[in-house]
This record gives C-alpha cells, structure tokens and sequence, in this order.
C-alpha cells in the first residue's frame, strides 16, 4: 500500500527471507564466510546459531545461490521435532530419493547409493538442517553416523546445523562429544549494534528505490534499535508498520514518537498486561530536544517488548513450517511418482 505513495519499487520489510537484502553486518559476512568455508573443506560439521530472526535463513539461501550446483548437490531440511528414523527418512526425501514408505536399512542403503554415485560424478551432498535445535540426541547422532559414509578417503555427505541459541547448549552436552570431534567450525549470529541498525534499514530502502521518503530521523533509528534489540527480522515487523503508519497519516519525515506508536500497538495486539503499552520512552515529541532530556526505556520494559517480539516471531515460524509441510505434502499426494530434485530446498522458510 505504502510502495506507490513513498515511490518505491517494492516492499522493502516483508518478513520472508530473500537473499536479494542480504545485508553484509559485521556478523552476517562473518557466518557467511564460516559457511564458505565449511564448503571448501567439503567435509565435516558446521554450525551456525543465532535468536530467531537474526538472519540465518537468509544466509543459507545466499549460500544455495552461490553454489555451483555442477559441483554440489545441496538440499535443506526444517527439524520438527524428529527423531532419528524420521530424520533420516526427511534426509533421503529432501535428496530426491523413494524413501517414504521403506524401512531403515533401505533408507541407508539408498543414500549411501545416491552419495557414491555423486562422488563418482565428481559431485558431493551438502545437507543443511534448519532448526536443528529441535533435533533429538539419537537424530544428531544418526547425522554423525552418516559423516562416516566415505568413497576412499573422501567423505560423501558434509551437514551444515542452522538453529536457535539451544543448538549451543545442547552442543555442550556430553552425548555430544563425538560430534563436537567432528566440528570444523562454529559461530553465533548476534543482534546488529545501533550503527548497523540504521544501515540495515537504510540498505532495505535503496535496494527498492527510495529517495529520501520519507525520512526517518536520528531519534526515530535510536528507538527502533531499542524496541527491537537489532535483530533483523523485528526491525523488518517495526518499520514495515512503521512506514504504513506513515502512508496512512501521509507523514514524509518519520519520527521517534512515530516509532513508540508502533511499538505500543505491537504490545497491545499481544494482550497479556499490556506491559508495552505503557513502556517510558522519550515522553516528548519534540525531536530537537537535547538528548539528556529523553527518557530511556527502563530494563524491564526492554526485556518486556523483546519477548513479545519474540513471541511474534515463534507464531510466524511455525506458520511458516506448517505451511512449507503442507504443500510439500500435497505435492507428493498429487504426484506420488514425482520426488523432491536434489539442490532444491525442501521446505524451510
């Protein structure tokens, strides 16, 4: 609605991941590198954490576009809570292979097969698992055991683990000391810092045309990295009804009381105690006002609009999962002759 009235050639906060953003922060090059990097080494375990929202799909699916596909044959899979027979089932089928209704001796000897016939096309299998938090230990372990299919001396299939802050604990347990031997690399995705905040917001607007309109003022960025804690996939929730706001009151300068409305709608929608609503930001609307005269958010009130965030973002997610699930069901009810294509991911969001 807000594109045609500031100019602009299309959305530039839609939620779902699009590589086409990617905005290189500090922390964003620097797992996108370790990602490269477990490429290159072609063997072993990477592992990639980070709050929901931080960006991590996005990177995985700048990594799939940047992927030789004549080289490597990639596929994705979300963990929904599964186990270790189901892991390994979703495995075979994001790989293309007639696994759905076969015990699991086939289903390993059909992707031991698959792999060895890649590896004589002088290709390898790259799986990345979304999510991967939810994995049950006896599932990360099934994942262990497929690092062990080798040709030679070389390995067939290297994994990639995407997942939430949990990944990292889990990952400290003791059941995992054999896979943490397996681990090349690791990294946490944190929030971006106030600068980035800004640039990331300033990146979305020029990737879709913006010339200046409407203009977002210093304090305005200010309580967007305040309200949000500068994870991406919060600012994106903040300023996409932040810039509707803005097109409905035909505003062309967005200021910080402007973002403090937004943020209290946000709270009042998630019921509860309305604890957002009555959050002490800068009382004033004056935005040439000194910032000593500004009211910081106190840490309670930070913390309170995080995790209502938060829990925005976990209803999205399984949204997302439910819908990816769904489709790929009903695909395979219609064509039941028809498997996923290897390199494509198979569900995910």
């Amino acid at each position: 609605m807000y594109e045609s009235f500031y100019g602009l050639t299309g959305k530039p906060f839609q939620l779902n991941p699009d590589p086409a953003f990617f905005f290189g922060s500090r922390g964003h090059k620097r797992a996108f590198a370790y990602l490269q990097y477990g490429v290159y080494q072609s063997e072993g375990f990477i592992i990639v954490t980070g709050e929901i929202g931080a960006g991590k799909t996005t990177i995985v699916r700048s990594l799939f576009e940047q992927l030789d596909s004549e080289k490597v044959v990639a596929a994705q899979i979300v963990s929904t809570q599964l186990d270790a027979d189901d892991l390994l089932r979703a495995v075979g089928v994001a790989f293309g292979l007639p696994v759905k209704t076969v015990n699991k001796a086939v289903i390993l000897a059909s992707l031991e097969a698959f792999l060895c016939q890649l590896a004589m096309e002088s290709k390898r299998a790259l799986l990345i698992v979304d999510e991967a938090q939810n994995l049950t230990a006896r599932a990360i372990e099934e994942l262990r055991m497929l690092s062990n299919f080798q040709l030679g001396e070389r390995a067939l299939l290297q994994s990639f683990l995407v997942g939430q802050p949990e990944l990292r604990a889990m990952m400290r347990g003791p059941q995992m000391m054999q896979l943490r031997q397996r681990v090349i690399a690791s990294y946490h995705l944190g929030p971006l810092d106030k600068d980035e905040t800004q640039g990331y917001i300033m990146h979305r607007l020029h990737h879709v045309g913006w010339k200046d309109d409407p203009r977002f003022t210093p304090q305005c960025f200010e309580l967007i990295h305040e309200a949000t804690g500068g994870i991406p996939r919060r600012i994106n929730t903040l300023c996409n009804r932040l810039m509707l706001a803005g097109y409905l009151g035909e505003k062309h300068v967005l200021e910080r009381s402007d973002a403090q409305a937004i943020a209290r709608e946000i709270a009042d929608e998630m019921g509860g105690d309305g604890a957002l609503a009555s959050v002490a930001f800068a009382p004033s609307t004056d935005e040439t006002a000194a910032p000593a005269a500004q009211e910081a958010p106190s840490v309670a009130d930070a913390a309170s609009l995080t995790a209502n965030f938060r829990r925005i973002e976990d209803r999205i997610d399984r949204l997302d999962r439910t819908v990816g699930a769904a489709v790929d069901l009903l695909h395979n009810l219609l064509h039941p002759d028809k498997a996923t294509k290897p390199g494509t991911p198979a569900g995910g969001h």
